[in-house]
């Protein structure tokens, strides 16, 4: 996966230095018939097309790109980084301000999309959870199964069980609320991710009724976001409402 995102990040940086490039050597026979806004508009696409297929990196080499080979083939004097009148100076600087513009504008859709993905997935994981209760899978199985979607939401090196215990060994703890706490003081998720050095409990109750606990322990360097800790509450909660009074407490 990551090699697969090295690979298309440098074909994307490689798009955007040679893209412009080649197609200003294209339009090299046009340009005393085409006026240079028009040009400028087709280098544009090239930023574009760059922008929506690589990251900030390439979208910004890709309108850098498209502006000095902009002014190198296709201003007067040619084959010369000088330029002679004032629209195309303001020609050249405007496409570079649209293409950083385009390549910000980029970065956000896919943010966006992927933020959107991020939920749908959160979602059919507590759908998949809510179905298993439904269907009376038993609480060793939906265990399993929550502890699996608490690894992989939370990014987890581990997630174990606990029937009936809280605050054993004083770790640090999960709250309804998403807030972390240790030693009795709230913990900065966002800044730090999870505690490092302890497992953070997430009880799981039910009626006011303690079920058990999930102990997790985090990737070194993972910083959940509040939603994921949402996410993950939620998880629990059905955990809760399938152990019902089944166990005891005191297991």
């Amino acid at each position: 996966m990551l090699g697969e995102r090295l690979s298309r990040d440098h074909l994307a940086v490689a798009a955007a230095l040679l893209g412009p490039l080649a197609l200003a050597a294209i339009l090299i026979p046009f340009r005393a018939s085409v006026a240079n806004t028009e040009a400028a508009l087709v280098m544009l696409l090239v930023v574009v097309a760059v922008a929506a297929n690589g990251n900030r990196l390439a979208g910004y080499l890709a309108a850098l790109s498209a502006a000095v080979w902009f002014d190198f083939f296709l201003t007067r004097p040619y084959q010369t980084f000088r330029i002679t009148t004032r629209t195309d100076i303001e020609t050249t600087v405007l496409l570079l301000v649209i293409g950083a513009a385009v390549t910000e504008l980029a970065v956000w859709g896919r943010r966006q999309h992927a933020a959107a993905s991020r939920r749908a997935g959160y979602l059919d994981g507590i759908g998949v959870a809510v179905e298993a209760v439904a269907v009376g899978v038993g609480p060793s199985e939906l265990i399993e199964e929550v502890s699996g979607q608490l690894t992989r939401v939370l990014s987890l090196r581990s997630c174990r069980w606990q029937y009936g215990v809280a605050g054993l060994g004083h770790p640090a703890r999960l709250k309804h609320t998403g807030q972390v706490v240790t030693r009795g003081r709230a913990w900065d998720v966002a800044a730090a991710g999870l505690p490092p050095e302890t497992e953070t409990e997430l009880l799981v109750e039910n009626g006011g009724l303690l079920q058990g606990r999930f102990l997790l322990m985090p990737v070194p360097g993972s910083r959940p976001t509040r939603e994921q800790l949402l996410v993950g509450i939620a998880l629990a909660d059905q955990v809760g409402a399938a152990l019902g009074g089944s166990h005891p407490a005191g297991r």
